[in-house]
């Protein structure tokens, strides 16, 4: 090689080891950087000078150029990334399905003491008074205090539950406004990395780093696929629909619904837009949904991933009663659990109601209206409707005429005056029968938890079996949440072995490096000084 030409090989060890220490010196330094990936660089050969061509030779006669500072690479797993974002989504759904039914419990009170169970023991304890001594004024005062609080404690817990669908609503709202921003900045991140790379010269691993982060944070939402194209735009697919692709970004839009005030999930692209008389835009979304919600929920499928699924079947699409509890319809709320519980719950109070009015229905009857009458003849009743006409019949189509808890009311007159209760025939005999009826409702095995249980339940030991059902459920979805918690910590674990920055490894490599580029540095000036000794003694 010619002596000039060996400045050019020192030259490119020189730099090549400069940008190497570059390199090693940015790891170090982002060695604590929340989403930093290591990077690494790879050094290989330059172009060779062609001396002569031997066709008959093992090879031709070539001079080496030196060493070419080829690309500093992220290191990264693909296959780790995918188990790690597609666990991560899984954990999300069961966290947040756990924390619903913790809210739930929460709101009945089981974990503190103060559960609505107490509101039916008192309830309970009034009818067995009674039944020692019906036409007792304080016995009959107490059990209008009874009745009473346990409207009012049912109400409570049952406004409790539609509050947190209110609440999982609003979450819901925010929670695709953060996934369409994160969208957005994956667009952005496709757009800023092309642009640097498209020179084929230098490579946005920050950026990719950046990027890498989000889709992580994203998976944690939905069920996603991506790819890259061949211009290095990732290529973003949600729950099998185009979100990030490389002109746009396909939003998921919220709609308020008229009817129950719930958000509307869906696809902004798939939907038809239509304008009202006021100019008003809405949404035709039938053809739009984000999810099939017919669609089951099994892993096996891969239907139980993203925190956005779990808060749309935690809030349900309407307010359950306990028509939702009975046969087919039961199957539209099965996957809840709010809706679930309200339903069931909502039976509870509505098998009381009726049970303790039809008995007092049946005595009215049998006195042939003379007996447990209103002032206007009318069957005397404890539990009333929030209807202006209070005697209308209950009307399944007719969410107003329902004995629900939402439209429960107490009996005022008798609450002013319980003693009109009375419990005495007009032949002045005290009606033990009709008490003994009130007593034996309590205890009668006539009622099943919900469509698909089989078990034969009392009123008392009904809402046992509600809370049973809760904790059962609960301790089965905190399993399955505690078992991905592990996959997704070993997965990430076994992810920081191959991105994570190894402060040892990258000071081993620092050494390397300064010392190939002392080493060029010294062979550099050997060249020099050999340049200058032929100078010199030429001159």
């Amino acid at each position: 090689m010619p002596l000039m030409g060996s400045f050019y090989v020192g030259n490119s060890g020189l730099t090549s080891s400069q940008n190497a220490l570059n390199t090693t010196a940015h790891n170090i330094t982002n060695a604590d950087t929340k989403g930093y990936v290591r990077q690494q660089t790879l050094l290989g050969d330059k172009d060779y000078n062609t001396l002569s061509v031997n066709i008959s030779g093992i090879s031709n006669k070539q001079s080496g150029l030196g060493v070419t500072y080829q690309e500093v690479r992220q290191v990264r797993d693909v296959f780790l990334d995918k188990t790690y974002r597609e666990e991560n989504g899984r954990l999300s759904f069961y966290s947040t399905e756990y924390d619903a039914i913790s809210e739930v419990e929460t709101l009945l009170g089981e974990m503190d003491g103060a559960s609505f169970e107490g509101s039916i023991n008192d309830l309970w304890v009034a009818v067995q008074e009674m039944s020692k001594d019906p036409s007792s004024s304080v016995v009959q005062g107490l059990f209008m205090q009874r009745a009473y609080a346990f409207i009012t404690d049912a109400q409570a817990v049952y406004q409790g539950l539609c509050n947190y669908q209110d609440n999982v609503n609003d979450e819901i709202k925010i929670t695709v406004d953060k996934m369409n921003e994160i969208g957005h900045k994956i667009w952005d991140l496709n757009e800023q990395i092309r642009k640097i790379e498209s020179g084929g010269i230098e490579h946005a691993n920050d950026l990719k780093d950046q990027r890498n982060d989000l889709l992580d944070e994203l998976s944690s939402y939905a069920s996603i696929e991506y790819s890259n194209d061949v211009m290095g735009n990732v290529m973003v697919k949600l729950e099998g629909h185009s979100f990030v692709n490389a002109t746009r970004v396909n939003e998921l839009g919220t709609q308020v619904d008229e009817t129950t005030g719930f958000y509307d999930v869906f696809w902004e692209d798939n939907a038809t837009k239509e304008t009202d008389a006021l100019g008003y835009v809405h949404y035709n979304t039938e053809n739009a949904q984000i999810f099939d919600k017919n669609q089951e929920i099994s892993s096996m499928l891969d239907t139980d991933i993203g925190k956005l699924k779990a808060l749309i079947i935690t809030r349900g699409d309407h307010r359950a009663d306990f028509r939702d509890c009975e046969g087919e319809a039961y199957d539209n709320v099965s996957n809840s659990i709010v809706m679930t519980v309200q339903s069931e719950f909502d039976k509870l109070i509505h098998s009381v109601v009726n049970a303790i009015n039809g008995t007092l229905k049946e005595a009215f009857d049998a006195g042939d209206g003379k007996y447990l009458a209103d002032e206007n003849g009318n069957a005397l009743q404890i539990f009333h409707r929030k209807v202006s006409d209070p005697d209308v019949a209950e009307d399944l189509t007719k969410s107003e005429t329902l004995f629900s808890v939402a439209n429960l009311v107490i009996n005022e007159d008798l609450m002013q005056t319980p003693t009109k209760l009375g419990f005495v025939k007009p032949d002045g005999q005290v009606d033990y029968a009709t008490s003994d009826k009130l007593k034996q409702l309590f205890e009668d095995m006539d009622y099943t938890l919900n469509p698909t249980a089989s078990t034969k339940l009392s009123i008392k030991g009904f809402y046992s079996a509600l809370v049973s059902q809760i904790a059962n459920d609960g301790s089965v979805i905190k399993n399955v949440r505690d078992n991905e918690q592990l996959t997704v910590d070993s997965t990430e674990s076994a992810r920081q072995q191959i991105i994570g920055v190894s402060t040892d490894e990258e000071l081993s490599n620092m050494i390397r490096y300064q010392n190939a580029y002392n080493a060029n540095s010294r062979y550099i000036n050997v060249i020099n000084q050999m340049l200058e000794h032929l100078l010199n003694s030429l001159g």
